[in-house]
């Protein structure tokens, strides 16, 4: 699925869940419960939202800041599995399944969230056909992402995934006023996500850089040549 398909998903997402929106499709009767069930939440940078194995208590809608999803691996290495930035929901999947989380929420910046209680969010998908449509578009979505990952790993180089997640993280999390990547990354989170060694992930940023792909400003990183970024990944938007 192109990066445009899901950019429409997420706004589409944004435009269902919020009050304005819940107000006019909802009775009265079932949008005092949202309201009064709904509430506000914060957490700091590396605080964690909900932890692997936790028994899950609601969801969780971003309103302001970013997250990831990550799981640890047998030997205690985290594996980056999603971000998340405002206006996208977690939570969910164990949630609808009916078991623990399987991963981590971490805040990788200071988040701003709605926390919307199980009962009432599975109230809703039953009430709202609006909400119950996204959300399956959404895990539609997710599920197909879960087939590339598997791709992306098995069958291109480590400077060609590296190359792509640069693309996608720009694409996803979006530049501050300096044209950086929003997001700032460890070099072990980053060998984490194209799955490499840390080493090898801080040589490959440093030939990016080198051939002037990149510009590099501690953690932050600037896209400078997209055209040549997108075809040493094989990136289609």
């Amino acid at each position: 699925m192109s990066q445009e398909k899901q950019i429409a998903i997420e706004e589409r997402f944004a435009k269902v869940f919020n009050d304005k929106s819940f107000k006019e499709r909802l009775s009265n009767t079932d949008f005092e419960r949202y309201l009064g069930a709904k509430k506000k939440m914060s957490f700091q940078k590396h605080d964690i939202i909900f932890d692997d194995g936790e028994i899950p208590k609601g969801v969780y809608f971003l309103e302001k800041g970013a997250a990831k999803l990550s799981k640890s691996g047998s030997f205690g290495k985290d594996q980056i599995l999603r971000f998340i930035k405002e206006g996208d929901i977690i939570g969910y999947r164990a949630l609808l399944c009916g078991e623990n989380f399987q991963a981590k929420a971490e805040a990788m910046t200071d988040v701003d969230c709605t926390f919307l209680p199980a009962d009432v969010f599975m109230y809703l998908l039953e009430v709202d056909p609006q909400l119950s449509f996204i959300m399956l578009q959404k895990i539609s979505y997710e599920l197909g992402e879960s087939s590339n990952t598997i791709t992306f790993l098995a069958q291109k180089t480590v400077r060609e995934r590296l190359a792509e997640i640069l693309i996608l993280l720009e694409q996803k999390l979006g530049t501050d006023p300096e044209g950086f990547i929003k997001i700032s990354l460890t070099r072990e989170e980053i060998a984490n996500i194209i799955g490499t060694a840390t080493e090898s992930a801080i040589r490959l940023i440093s030939e990016f850089k080198g051939d002037s792909l990149i510009e590099v400003d501690g953690r932050n990183i600037k896209i400078l040549n997209h055209d040549k970024l997108m075809k040493l990944g094989h990136v289609v938007l």
